[in-house]
């Protein structure tokens, strides 16, 4: 499905919500709770702290579905509602101890990158990959949070700029220039495995 047609069912969907079909969230959901929840894992680093952010998300989508207008994208209006309850989730965690963003999943036990990956490398391609995906983790989550959100959104999410300046209530170069300056970080912390 193509970003227009895609569009145009989410804007459909809203509509109906808005005139309280409320079975419209189940089909919203259906297509955006997955990326949803991914950009959260990503933000948060945390599948619980995640999958609780991101059934707010929709709640929310619910509550404030008339204040949607239909000129809008829905995926940008969805992951501005995601985005800035990460950063409630930071701002939390700053008053509060921190969970490490290594920490074993209650779900599968092993570490949330393993449960991340989708191929069958050898155990020693493995054993580099977790190392360097802990590197690339660690340093991304120790960027000032207005740089991982920039990172997170383009280059893990496939955002492009219009659409992340949306998210992050910021101009288009705003992110440009959050992206260069997460970009050079990332190249000094991660020259080990460059």
């Amino acid at each position: 499905m193509d970003t227009n047609e895609a569009d145009a069912r989410d804007r459909a969907d809203m509509e109906r919500l808005i005139a309280g079909h409320d079975a419209a969230l189940n089909d919203l959901m259906e297509r955006h709770a997955t990326p949803v929840f991914q950009f959260l894992c990503r933000m948060l680093g945390n599948e619980d702290d995640a999958n609780d952010a991101a059934q707010e998300t929709f709640a929310r989508v619910y509550r404030a579905r008339a204040t949607f207008r239909l000129d809008q994208r829905f995926s940008t209006w969805c992951y501005t509602i995601a985005a800035n309850l990460a950063r409630n989730q930071f701002r939390w965690r700053a008053r509060h101890p921190n969970v490490s963003l290594d920490a074993d999943s209650e779900t599968t036990g092993q570490p949330i990158a393993n449960s991340l990956s989708a191929g069958e490398p050898t155990p020693s391609e493995q054993a580099l990959a977790a190392e360097r995906a802990a590197a690339v983790r660690a340093a991304v989550n120790r960027l000032p949070d207005d740089l991982r959100e920039a990172i997170v959104l383009c280059e893990w999410e496939d955002l492009s700029l219009a659409e992340a300046a949306a998210i992050l209530e910021v101009t288009p170069k705003a992110v440009e220039s959050r992206l260069y300056r997460a970009r050079k970080i990332l190249r000094d912390r991660l020259k080990k495995w460059l």
